[in-house]
């Protein structure tokens, strides 16, 4: 069964007014979830929560926060993220949550708003990722999802010098939903690949053997044929014993008597 998306039930404790349209970029919590209140700086510093558990932080602009999660196979994970501004702003900023496989190979996000962009008077931005299904198996040139721990990190991208180090409010959420075996990735095989089990016509008796024909035999089967290279051969060979013949009979001195 798929986790409905709802930001609002996520946020609510957090007193965060939310439209419409940014209640749908986020999973809901799971019942009973402790809630997280710190986050990792890296990839070996990253914060281990589980899908459902909600993350409230305080951080400053321009720090990288970093969490992890364990993803299994047959499993689709939405990412959600909402960034809140206690203070007021110069400029806009732009803000980015990307997420990694183990092998810190940056996963593409097939729905959510990965990189929005705040204006200076919001007072909080939304941010979201859908993530492929996780696959039991692939081959070691692609990119694909596999089972194993996941990194989720959330950065500004591009802000104001003067609004560098301010102080915000961060809630994350990751949410997980089983997509029952259905691969929207591979898709759905219409018929069984099965090999070729047709046999062949079977021979009741053996095939008679076409005759050979005899090679014919005559004296002059040993020459070779006119105008081949062994022709032009001998007849170059002869031309020029004939032509140094010549020229030395006419370069010879006469003897004297």
């Amino acid at each position: 069964m798929r986790t409905p998306i709802r930001l609002a039930a996520a946020t609510a404790a957090a007193g965060l007014a939310l439209t419409p349209a940014a209640a749908l970029a986020a999973p809901s919590p799971s019942p009973g979830a402790t809630t997280v209140t710190k986050a990792g700086t890296s990839f070996l510093t990253a914060t281990t929560v589980t899908a459902g558990q909600p993350v409230r932080v305080g951080a400053s602009t321009g720090d990288h926060l970093y969490w992890s999660f364990r993803a299994d196979a047959g499993q689709v994970h939405e990412v959600g993220v909402t960034v809140t501004f206690p203070k007021r702003r110069s400029g806009a900023s732009t803000w980015t949550v990307d997420v990694f496989d183990g092998l810190r190979r940056r996963q593409a996000c097939t729905a959510g708003a990965q990189t929005p962009t705040a204006d200076p008077a919001a007072t909080s931005v939304t941010l979201g990722c859908t993530l492929r299904r996780v696959r039991p198996w692939a081959e070691p040139w692609s990119g694909d999802p596999l089972p194993g721990t996941y990194y989720v990190r959330l950065s500004v991208t591009d802000l104001p010098e003067p609004d560098l180090g301010l102080p915000i409010e961060v809630d994350m959420l990751v949410g997980a939903a089983d997509s029952g075996g259905a691969s929207g990735d591979d898709g759905e095989l219409a018929a069984p690949l099965v090999p070729n089990t047709r046999a062949g016509t079977l021979l009741t008796a053996e095939p008679t053997p076409e005759p050979v024909a005899e090679e014919e035999t005559d004296l002059t089967g040993w020459l070779p044929e006119a105008g081949s290279r062994w022709v032009w051969t001998g007849v170059g060979g002869v031309l020029a014993a004939v032509a140094g013949v010549a020229g030395f009979a006419l370069t010879r001195r006469p003897r004297r008597p």
